[in-house]
């Protein structure tokens, strides 16, 4: 067995193969190299590094590409990556006009370095009226981002869900308006 180097040239995500160039081989390039399941079609960025397993170094169409990294260039942020849901906050009360902050990131995981988070919450008020906003930590008008509400019947649920910023912390801000709530807030992926 021999692992190269190797540019990718290519993904075809529906055949799960690649084109591969070899950096000491510059003007040959390989086609039709099976690639690794593990490496997802965020993961498998054209022009990327690879490294290329070959089975037997005297047949080089015997490989299979193992790994990409260091890419060129840079993978480019937007990746949406599903993870098991996982309960961040279970009932947690936080009075009107409160501001409380959560961090994502660690053992939920939510890994560091993260854009954004999708989640999934949920809230109940004695206050009809009662609504809460959501924001990276520390933005400077938590209006403009996440909002659930507001109850129309005291002590009844609102159900909400999307795609949030965090902050460089994997952090976010939790307000509760008009009246206190009790909130549940799952996380079930990240966007890198």
């Amino acid at each position: 067995m021999l692992i190269k180097h190797g540019i990718l040239q290519s993904f075809n995500p529906t055949t799960y193969t690649a084109s591969v160039l070899l950096l000491e081989a510059t003007s040959f390039a390989l086609a039709g190299v099976p690639i690794a399941n593990h490496i997802d079609g965020s993961s498998a960025i054209l022009g990327a590094l690879c490294a290329v397993l070959f089975f037997d170094e005297h047949n080089l169409q015997d490989a299979v590409v193992i790994a990409t990294f260091a890419t060129i260039p840079a993978a480019p942020p937007g990746r949406v990556t599903f993870s098991t849901g996982y309960q961040q906050l279970l009932n947690v009360s936080i009075a009107a006009g409160v501001t409380q902050t959560f961090t994502f990131t660690g053992a939920s995981g939510i890994p560091a370095g993260v854009l954004g988070v999708l989640y999934k919450a949920y809230f109940t008020s004695a206050t009809v009226g009662a609504y809460l906003q959501l924001a990276p930590h520390g933005a400077s008008d938590i209006s403009a981002y996440a909002t659930l509400g507001s109850i129309a019947v005291a002590n009844t649920f609102i159900n909400g869900g999307g795609m949030l910023p965090v902050d460089i912390n994997g952090s976010i801000d939790v307000k509760a308006n008009t009246g206190a709530c009790t909130v549940t807030l799952y996380t079930y992926g990240y966007v890198l």
